[in-house]
């Protein structure tokens, strides 16, 4: 129920934009029920009135996703092994951060049963919530639909933020990240990759490589340091027992 009530405020937002872009209230909300992916979701209705490829769109969205991927190999671990085909399909299709979370904190074996029940009110209030947003746009005024489209991004901004302040690498992986995408979308001649959507799997791809290499050097550089360090114990040990001899 927690995590349903949470989800409300953010699908009625993405109902709103995507009544604004354009789209049937009606398909808003089918394509709420059958994503269940709040940046996948925008990404995917800002490439589709950018009139992007389908190519474009399917890399934006795997890479916009990709966490859920990592999320569905780790979950691999923990369900039952039992598990039918048909039960792990519907079961992907609600694995998402917070019921990810309260998965991988549990003590026994996730069943099929446990994880429907888990993905039950999400799906519920996800849902409700893009209808409501979408249904109820021409009652809002267009000032109150401009600062409701911010919504969305405040709530990214409110996931990386703190990660940033945190760790260094990330900050440093972000800021590559908005350069690029800036660059992308400012620079004469290069912004027109911007248009098919192609700057931001490049802005994306591009920061997370680096991050990741950074990430190596540095633990490659670590291993490394650790091995002089304990091969000068040893030579030193190695010394001090043959000069003791």
């Amino acid at each position: 129920m927690p995590i349903c009530l949470g989800y409300l405020p953010v699908s009625f937002t993405f109902g709103i934009l995507a009544v604004k872009l354009g789209f049937a209230p009606l398909v808003a909300t089918v394509i709420a029920f059958t994503n269940m992916a709040s940046a996948g979701q925008m990404n995917g209705v800002q490439r589709i009135v950018e009139n992007a490829t389908f190519i474009s769109l399917a890399i934006t969205t795997l890479v916009v996703n990709l966490r859920y991927m990592l999320m569905s190999f780790s979950l691999t671990q923990k369900i039952d092994q039992n598990m039918r085909w048909w039960q792990r399909c519907v079961m992907s299709m609600g694995i998402c951060d917070e019921m990810f979370v309260l998965a991988s904190m549990e003590d026994k074996e996730v069943s099929f049963s446990f994880y429907a029940g888990l993905m039950a009110m999400p799906v519920l209030g996800w849902t409700v919530g893009t209808f409501l947003g979408a249904f109820a746009t021409e009652l809002f005024s267009p000032m109150i639909q401009g600062c409701m489209g911010m919504a969305l991004y405040c709530m990214f901004i409110a996931i990386v933020v703190p990660e940033a302040r945190k760790s260094r690498k990330v900050a440093a992986v972000s800021g590559l990240a908005i350069v690029l995408s800036c660059i992308f979308t400012y620079v004469p001649y290069v912004n027109v990759l911007n248009k098919g959507g192609w700057g931001m799997i490049i802005a994306a791809i591009t920061a997370a490589a680096m991050g990741a290499t950074i990430k190596e050097v540095n633990r490659r550089r670590k291993a490394q340091e650790s091995d002089l360090d304990t091969a000068g114990r040893l030579k030193r040990k190695y010394t001090h027992t043959i000069s003791h001899i």
